[in-house]
């Protein structure tokens, strides 16, 4: 099954973090925090302005973006976790 966001979303599989080690103590799943990095899997169409032109977004499939910890809105789809967010909601987009 595929997930195409509407308009100005965008679909994210978040990253994982390595694991978190203080000395020889290991972080529960429960105690981490949410991953920040994620990788773009879909884009909409692009937001419609009142003159009726789209405009692209900048974001494309691929791509491994930095966001906050609690944008956007969870979605499970066939045992996979997802994130839709808007375009503005993205921090920025990391380059190598």
């Amino acid at each position: 099954m595929n997930i195409r966001p509407l308009h100005d979303r965008v679909l994210l599989k978040r990253l994982e973090e390595s694991e978190d080690r203080i000395g020889s103590i290991v972080i529960p799943d429960t105690a981490k925090e949410k991953p920040q990095r994620a990788k773009v899997i879909s884009v909409g169409d692009g937001v419609v302005l009142e003159s009726g032109e789209r405009v692209p977004l900048e974001v494309k499939p691929g791509d491994t973006v930095l966001l906050g910890k609690y944008s956007g809105a969870e979605a499970k789809v066939e045992g996979q976790e997802y994130v839709i967010v808007r375009e503005d909601e993205i921090l920025g987009v990391l380059t190598d």
